[in-house]
């Protein structure tokens, strides 16, 4: 079978995220099982060039899984032709301007999110996406997670009935630095650097909303810097200035019409007591359901238990018990390299592909309307983005 090269330039990939699943875990992952397969059995070779202003790190990073080709030149990089994809993973505030540069040489564009710090700067960078005819993407990798794929299965099988709410439960407990060392990059605590829990996590959560229970109609938001002062990764103390921990409450329109209410609390100084560091509740007429990264637990309407409120006797029912577990009936490959296979299709022969910078503006939406929420002590509307 032919195979053809795709050149990509991979920008920010000596942080935690681009090295560990965009680099190693998709571009290397899909390199070593031989590339994509398109529709007609043809294989595409993606072929990356590392880019970032360490040249030391880029080296050895490069060395270290084989890649053949780094720089420290951007510039260098989107002038070359024979590369024709661009990929972001560095800081937000860069982003809006690295992927427009990309845009304006002709490639197209793929990156983490959010896709920008301000929803101006999102709704501006999609527009001059769309208008390009350059196909473009943003990172919606939760919609890829084992456990979130079995609840949607159970949701396309009209297991639940009526949706009537979801409890998401994220966090655990991010070290200060002074005790232990820090597992989490110091800038997330920095508002001025782009940190804060509700810019972070906002985005991943309004896809997952919109895409597996309802689309957002509205949510009130409180944000709290629970740790004011931490540690840097040298040792040094500094002022936590950015949101830690968050909780918030959405409306949605379900795809049956029907509302659903939303609880998300979501902590970087919380720990954990639940199966996993995040966890997805959900309830419905028919049944109920709580998914975490990898697994999904259910209970039907019919298999419900019958518990008595009574604070004077020890409770006798094990409830975690009383779930049936959804079986793993294929196998799940990283959610990362999922993505990075369609947008890679989606490229070299236009398959469909739905996660586009316009829909990272959304992300960047709710982040907006949760801050203003915060702000203004009330429910703040999220009404449609049309771009």
């Amino acid at each position: 079978m032919p195979t053809q090269r795709l050149g990509i330039i991979m920008h920010g990939v000596t942080g935690r995220m681009g090295m560990n699943q965009h680099l190693i875990r998709s571009i290397v992952a899909i390199r070593n099982q031989g590339g994509v397969t398109l529709s007609n059995g043809d294989k595409v070779m993606p072929d990356p060039i590392l880019i970032g202003r360490n040249a030391e790190k880029i080296e050895a990073l490069a060395k270290a899984h084989g890649i053949a080709r780094w720089g420290t030149d951007l510039d260098a990089a989107l002038a070359n032709p024979e590369d024709t994809v661009f990929f972001d993973a560095g800081t937000t505030q860069m982003r809006p301007q690295l992927l427009a540069k990309a845009l304006r040489a002709k490639k197209h564009v793929y990156c983490e999110k959010p896709i920008a710090t301000t929803l101006g700067e999102a709704v501006e960078i999609a527009k001059i996406a769309q208008k390009s005819g350059l196909k473009h993407g943003a990172v919606q990798d939760k919609l890829f997670l084992p456990g979130l794929r079995k609840l949607d299965m159970l949701r396309r099988a009209g297991f639940f009935g009526r949706m009537l709410s979801l409890r998401l439960e994220f966090g655990y407990w991010v070290f200060e630095g002074d005790l232990q060392p820090i597992q989490r990059p110091s800038w997330n605590y920095r508002a001025e650097d782009g940190g804060g829990m509700i810019l972070d996590m906002m985005c991943h959560w309004r896809y997952v909303l919109d895409n597996l229970f309802g689309e957002v109609q509205s949510i009130t938001c409180l944000g709290a810097t629970h740790i004011p002062e931490r540690w840097d990764e040298n040792g040094n103390r500094y002022k936590a200035t950015a949101d830690d921990a968050a909780y918030a409450i959405a409306e949605l329109k379900g795809f049956d019409g029907e509302p659903i209410v939303a609880q998300l609390n979501m902590s970087w100084a919380t720990r954990v007591n639940r199966e996993d560091l995040v966890t997805f509740h959900v309830d419905g007429t028919h049944g109920s359901a709580v998914a975490t990264l990898t697994g999904c637990k259910a209970q039907s309407r019919v298999n419900t238990p019958r518990p008595v409120w009574n604070p004077d006797v020890k409770q006798t029912m094990k409830f975690t018990e009383q779930w049936q577990d959804v079986p793993d009936t294929q196998v799940y490959d990283n959610g990362f390299k999922i993505q990075w296979e369609a947008f890679i299709r989606h490229v070299v022969e236009n398959a469909p592909y739905k996660w586009t910078l316009p829909e990272g503006a959304k992300g960047v939406q709710l982040v907006e309307a949760a801050l203003q929420s915060w702000k203004e002590r009330r429910f703040v509307d999220v009404p449609s983005l049309d771009l």
